[in-house]
């Protein structure tokens, strides 16, 4: 589970848990459209940081093939020529190159599916913020509904009204409040499990490669005990 991801929940946690408490469920959900947005630029800049230091690597990766490769080319010309010594400096480096093309290469990989990932979770956490921010414009709605009558009520004294009339209606709006809460608080429950198991699909790709590559050194006469 990454930093984001992790900050993340735990917002959204204590979001689920107030807002069906909370008398002013709009000044709960705005403290976590402005704790999200600022993840969300956060999260933007380590974005651009891991995209320039991935294209970063991607060339020194090439940088050091292309001089592989030269070194290679070096080295026939050497033989042609009769110079062996000279057909061995240029081995030697080309090995030197190649450890360092490799080297690269799985650094550079690394950083592009952290890029990759970067990207999920940003798209993640934007289309959260907006879906909360309709939420907000919908319980906005609603709140001022209530005040207008509770305003409305309080003037007129609850005239041409029957009480129980006026508290079935004020239930009702409480009892959909609730609901709307109850719907944002599954949604990030099942949002939690999908996450889960996708991590457990991930692990086990990774334990698997991971045999495998155990096996393949057996076969070359490695143990773990060399």
């Amino acid at each position: 589970m990454s930093i984001i991801r992790r900050v993340r929940d735990i917002t959204v946690a204590t979001l689920n848990e107030r807002l069906e408490k909370a008398e002013d469920p709009v000044r709960l959900i705005d403290q976590f459209l402005w704790s999200t947005r600022e993840e969300i630029i956060q999260s933007e800049k380590l974005y651009r940081q891991y995209a320039e230091h991935s294209l970063h690597l991607k060339t020194q990766w090439l940088q050091a093939e292309q001089l592989k490769d030269k070194r290679e080319q070096q080295a026939m010309t050497a033989l042609r020529a009769g110079e062996e010594h000279l057909a061995r400096i240029a081995l030697q480096e080309k090995q030197s190159a190649e450890e360092r093309a490799t080297q690269y290469q799985e650094l550079y990989e690394q950083s592009s599916q952290s890029v990759l990932e970067l990207e999920d979770q940003l798209r993640e956490l934007r289309s959260e913020y907006q879906s909360v921010y309709d939420k907000r414009e919908y319980y906005a709605a609603r709140m001022e509904s209530l005040r207008l009558q509770q305003r409305m009520n309080a003037r007129y004294g609850g005239q041409g009204q029957e009480p129980t009339s006026m508290f079935r209606r004020l239930e009702d709006r409480i009892n959909d409040m609730e609901l709307e809460a109850k719907s944002l608080r599954d949604l990030r429950r099942m949002g939690s499990e999908l996450l889960s198991e996708a991590g457990q699909k991930v692990q086990s790709v990774v334990e698997r490669e991971l045999e495998q590559l155990k096996r393949k050194l057996e076969k070359e006469g490695w143990s773990s005990s060399s």
